[in-house]
């Protein structure tokens, strides 16, 4: 494994949809990309399985469990700071969704998501929604 290789964050996000509506939160104002929003989701723990990763995550962020499906598309993208690979996976979540971290969260339309300010990573997987 190169050094390049180890700075890759492996990233995993829950794509929810819930009455042809598409769950997204917003990233806190002194995060990391700050203020843009997001699919729900977090860093996977070195070693962590990807469904293990994404239901902790889940349960931090939003308060529920959640059931972890078939993956969407992986993106890449190298920010000046850091370099993230994101698998974008299909979830279902067993009751209602409350935002735990104070994020902002919404349920949109898949039009609205084009609207919306999204990482550079989360291009190909909104394109794929919106088209």
């Amino acid at each position: 494994m190169t050094a390049d290789e180890r700075r890759v964050l492996v990233v995993l996000a829950a794509v929810v949809e819930r009455d042809d509506r598409v769950l997204v939160t917003r990233r806190p104002p002194d995060a990391h990309l700050g203020g843009l929003w997001e699919f729900p989701g977090g860093k996977c723990e070195l070693g962590e399985a990807h469904d293990v990763c994404l239901k902790r995550e889940i349960l931090e962020e939003i308060g529920v469990e959640a059931t972890v499906g078939s993956e969407l598309v992986v993106t890449e993208h190298a920010y000046p700071d850091r370099t993230v690979r994101v698998h974008f996976r299909r979830c279902t979540l067993a009751g209602d969704p409350r935002a735990q971290l104070g994020q902002e969260m919404r349920w949109v339309t898949r039009d609205e998501l084009g609207r919306l300010e999204f990482p550079e990573a989360d291009r190909t997987l909104i394109e794929m929604l919106t088209r």
